[in-house]
């Protein structure tokens, strides 16, 4: 069955004509397809729902969806295999999950809805309602059909389809549509029987990469700020006996839950170390002193690494190895230096930094992977188990495991806790394509498209393959010590135990809005509970709209991942923070934005973050289910206009790289999403060596 759902696939344009009935979709599709002199592929549910109703005068039922899925997917291969350039379609598996939810039961065959999502389009073609409607034997709603349009252009733009609006005559259509697909074939890019193997090898359809050569073309907005978010307008700050109660609530239900710890781990400690691979290579301890060297540089950070040597978690280790090699206050910085980073010594500039010596403890140094352990078993634990899952580099893979097997059973014996660890690596189908100044694929000397890594919104696909009732998220590096372990569980505690309560009362209303019989009392309830604790702003004024367009508004708003975000007292810290943001579509929502995605040319925006009080310190708490307990596909909460277009240099070449959405950035940004106030002992991050210095990384 679901073979027969599966596009063949093609190196065809593909354009879709989409939208309600009687907009002119058929009569469009026989003009383009005669103007490119092509095929076009009719619409199967005619023919099915024709010979349905001559013989029993019936319309369609929702049993006849899949059959029309099939046999309309049927008929697009078949004619697929027939044209060299493109191929207009009169309709897709889109439109019918549409009309699948529109008109008959509300929801969408599982199947039917993952290939209604999983086919590709270059193009759709959404026909507008401004033509008069004409009956026939199988049309019958013509009195909804504004409604029914809202919910065809929602639905292209809440699945991210590239598609153009048609409206007016019949010659003012075909012109719009010839022009825009006129462009959409100039803008096709030759590919060579090499790349398509290479596209194929990675993962990325030839029609993402387009995609990504049209974001490179378009270039990518900078968010609109419309406020700071600070406590009472945005963030939540709980007391003291709120906070217990939070954190009753969770050890309440935590029993009953699927718990899992999801740390972002591949990062590299090379930039850790940046000052100090450049001390190596530009001092001589044999030419000048210590002192000299850092009057003649002013470079403040190897003075505060070289000041505070001894306390680095890992002084004694290196220096063992390096007593014998230097006299000198300068010798012994330089070859500590060296032996803390070059190959044939300690080799950190190799290492990931979640296996770095982060802590001296008096029974031994640990790592930021044994810390995590510690605390997974403080807050991620259920019935003595406690789950947790490392995103890492494929070529650290090895050192991890082995960094499992030394730390684990040791963190295991004394808190009594058994852990369930998995890895997973970037995938490569989440590269993102380089390019040009001209905007056109960037070729390596071989001749092969380079892709570079896509940054950690590139992680979503990760989290997204994970499953569990509350999903903790904290970057490797971010640790505390034993002594603030137990601050940190309780504010996270807190955290899980707000999730629990929104998530129980959204699910409540989730599940009334699938009856659909609620009474305007319930609608104000649920609009307080959206906007008062979801902090969800509905720009849509639903007075005077039906009950079922309110109930599909709720239901839009209401049905989404929740994320429990801790925000710390802004202290200067680089990054990311927490704001309200208008969306294009005029939509103000929480964000966690970063510096470079606002304009700072604009002195009003840049007032804005100025007022920031709070900063992102990474530290969420997800809940990734419906009140049904299914699990949301991730990837349909993604803007991806949040991401990063950068300069870079490649074999002394200019280019354009592309960083996809950030994973607690754009990634998330259609989630809904609570900032609560978190005490600065949970972020710790250690950016630099002299990171570990601070007090908080000292026992």
């Amino acid at each position: 069955m679901e073979e027969k759902l599966k596009q063949e696939p093609s190196d065809i344009i593909k354009v879709v004509l989409f939208g309600p009935e009687s907009t002119g979709k058929t009569t469009l599709a026989k003009q383009l397809a005669a103007h490119y002199k092509t095929a076009w592929v009719p619409e199967y549910a005619r023919e099915y729902l024709q010979d349905k109703w001559n013989k029993e005068q019936k319309t369609c039922e929702p049993k006849d969806l899949l059959p029309i899925a099939i046999g309309q997917i049927e008929l697009e291969n078949q004619l697929t295999k027939e044209v060299d350039t493109v191929l207009f379609c009169d309709t897709d598996l889109l439109e019918t999950k549409v009309y699948s939810e529109a008109y008959y039961i509300g929801e969408c065959n599982p199947l039917l809805e993952k290939y209604a999502l999983k086919n590709s389009y270059n193009l759709y073609l959404l026909t507008n309602i401004d033509i008069p409607w004409e009956a026939d034997d199988l049309r019958d709603k013509p009195d909804e059909r504004e409604q029914m349009f809202r919910y065809f252009h929602d639905t292209l733009k809440n699945y991210h389809r590239n598609f153009i609006i048609l409206s007016g005559g019949k010659e003012e259509r075909l012109k719009i549509a010839i022009e825009n697909i006129d462009k959409l074939i100039k803008s096709m890019i030759e590919f060579s029987k090499k790349d398509i193997e290479q596209l194929k090898d990675k993962g990325i359809s030839k029609e993402k990469v387009l995609a990504q050569i049209e974001t490179f073309k378009e270039g990518i907005p900078f968010v609109n700020l419309e406020k700071a978010a600070i406590v009472d307008d945005g963030i939540s700050k709980f007391s003291e006996s709120e906070q217990k109660d939070l954190i009753a609530n969770f050890e309440d239900s935590r029993k009953r839950l699927s718990l899992l710890k999801f740390v972002p781990a591949s990062g590299a400690a090379s930039r850790m170390f940046k000052a100090m691979f450049n001390f190596i290579d530009s001092y001589n301890p044999s030419k000048e002193s210590l002192g000299a060297y850092l009057e003649r540089t002013g470079d403040k950070d190897v003075k505060q690494s070289t000041d505070g040597m001894k306390n680095l978690p890992f002084y004694d280790l290196i220096f063992d190895k390096i007593v014998e090699k230097a006299d000198s206050e300068g010798e012994i910085a330089y070859h500590f230096v060296k032996e803390m980073l070059e190959e044939d010594g300690l080799n950190y500039g190799f290492y990931p930094k979640g296996l770095l010596p982060f802590h001296k403890y008096d029974s031994g140094s640990a790592t930021p992977f044994e810390e995590h352990l510690k605390e997974a078993a403080l807050y991620a634990k259920t019935e003595g188990k406690a789950n947790l899952h490392f995103t890492i580099s494929e070529q650290h893979e090895t050192m991890f495991k082995a960094e499992e097997k030394n730390s684990g059973p040791k963190v295991s014996k004394n808190s009594n806790t058994t852990f369930d660890i998995t890895y997973s690596n970037q995938k490569p189908s989440t590269d993102t394509l380089a390019v040009t100044m001209n905007n056109e694929p960037f070729r390596n000397s071989d001749g092969s498209i380079l892709f570079r890594p896509g940054g950690h919104g590139a992680l979503i696909e990760n989290l997204n393959d994970q499953d569990a009732d509350i999903i903790f998220i904290k970057n490797i590096d971010n640790v505390v010590i034993e002594e603030n372990l137990s601050a940190v569980s309780d504010s996270k505690k807190v955290l899980a135990g707000l999730l629990i309560k929104q998530q129980a009362k959204a699910f409540e209303y989730a599940r009334l809005l699938d009856t659909e019989k609620i009474t305007l009392g319930q609608v104000a309830k649920i609009s307080s509970f959206l906007e008062r604790e979801l902090n969800v702003k509905i720009a849509e004024d639903i007075n005077g709209k039906s009950n079922a367009e309110i109930i599909k508004i709720l239901k839009d708003k209401i049905d989404r991942p929740i994320r429990i975000c801790g925000m710390v007292k802004n202290e200067g810290e680089p990054g990311g923070g927490p704001f309200w943001v208008k969306g294009a579509d005029g939509t103000i929502s929480l964000q966690i934005i970063e510096s470079a995605q606002i304009d700072m040319n604009d002195t009003t925006q840049v007032s804005i973050l100025k007022n920031a009080t709070h900063f992102n310190p990474v530290d969420l708490v997800c809940g990734i289910r419906n009140y049904k307990g299914e699990k949301y596909n991730l990837l349909d909460f993604i803007d991806t206009k949040q991401g990063f277009i950068t300069g870079k240099t490649k074999e002394g070449k200019e280019l354009k790289a592309l960083e996809l959405p950030g994973l607690w950035n754009g990634a998330m940004a259609y989630w809904n999403t609570i900032f609560v106030e978190v005490p600065l002992v949970t972020f710790n991050p250690v950016k630099t060596v002299n990171d570990l210095l601070k007090p908080t990384h000292q026992v």
